[in-house]
């Protein structure tokens, strides 16, 4: 049975890169202390208690999945904007965008009794249409241990650059084991699934995605965190969730006001009372710096 590689919290951005390369997978350990997990859970399970199981074997008979953890957790937003995951979303994702965005946010509990998820890769949910580039970067963040008895998450380490169509044998899939506070970190590309639960305990992960910034959201960032909620955000989580240009002209809008009332081209932002003077000028320094940086490699 393969293993995953684990490295520490403060592991260099370009580490985790390469081994998203590579394996498509790995576990950064300990990222967050047993207080920060108890108020993320504090806040978020009468939520994760009210949602109802899933519908088919693929969303689990005895699995919740519960949303719109920007708007509903405070707590949650710490993990959205942990620093190392966004320097990996930066070495990562930067690749292949001027700017990444969050893709969906989702507790996942596994209930005792469910069974194993089918294997698949997420970049599917844009169906088969990008072959040659690399469109997200995953995490489960760890709220219970993880282990192979309650349904930790099934990876198959090497898996990116398998043909479509091949199927994991069982010897090459492998275990995201972790403590709680730990993470597991993994592309699109790599197949994995959750795991089958056989103890009488939950097992509880919080998903958080991100994507390229010209892709559509799995989850609908403006209405899962609307205006009235995101308004109240930090700038740059609000640029997390969509609420600014996704590249030059990528994402602005005419604001819908009587004949000279408004501007007629703005950026998300003004949606939550920011002034459109300027705009984009942010975004075109960040791809400067960028190019700038590309040329002194070369």
């Amino acid at each position: 049975m393969p293993s995953l590689q684990h490295l520490p919290a403060d592991a260099p951005s370009e580490a985790i890169a390469a081994i998203l390369d590579t394996d498509g997978a790995l576990i950064l350990d300990d990222v967050i202390p047993p207080e920060q997990v108890a108020a993320v859970m504090a806040e978020l399970t009468p939520y994760i208690e009210a949602t109802p199981v899933g519908r088919d074997d693929f969303t689990g008979f005895e699995t919740t999945r519960t949303g719109a953890l920007v708007a509903r957790s405070p707590a949650s937003r710490d993990l959205v904007m942990h620093p190392a995951i966004l320097a990996a979303c930066d070495a990562y994702l930067l690749r292949a965008c001027d700017r990444y965005q969050l893709h969906l946010t989702q507790v996942i509990r596994i209930k005792p009794g469910q069974g194993r998820q089918p294997l698949h890769r997420d970049r599917l949910a844009w169906g088969g249409f990008l072959k040659d580039v690399e469109p997200q970067l995953n995490t489960i963040w760890a709220m219970t241990d993880f282990t192979q008895a309650n349904g930790a998450t099934r990876v198959v380490p090497g898996s990116p650059t398998w043909e479509d169509g091949r199927r994991a044998e069982p010897h090459e899939i492998g275990y995201a084991e972790m403590k709680a506070g730990s993470v597991l970190v993994y592309s699109g590309s790599v197949i994995h699934s959750g795991g089958e639960n056989t103890t009488g305990a939950d097992r509880i992960g919080v998903n958080i995605t991100y994507c390229l910034g010209w892709l559509r959201q799995e989850e609908n960032q403006y209405l899962s965190c609307p205006p009235a909620v995101a308004r109240t955000l930090d700038k740059k989580l609000q640029g997390l969730l969509g609420y600014a240009m996704g590249s030059y002209a990528l994402g602005y809008f005419t604001p819908p006001l009587p004949p000279g009332a408004g501007p007629e081209i703005a950026p998300p932002q003004v949606a939550l009372g920011a002034d459109a003077a300027g705009w984009g000028a942010d975004l075109r320094a960040a791809i400067n710096e960028r190019q700038r940086a590309k040329e002194a490699q070369a």
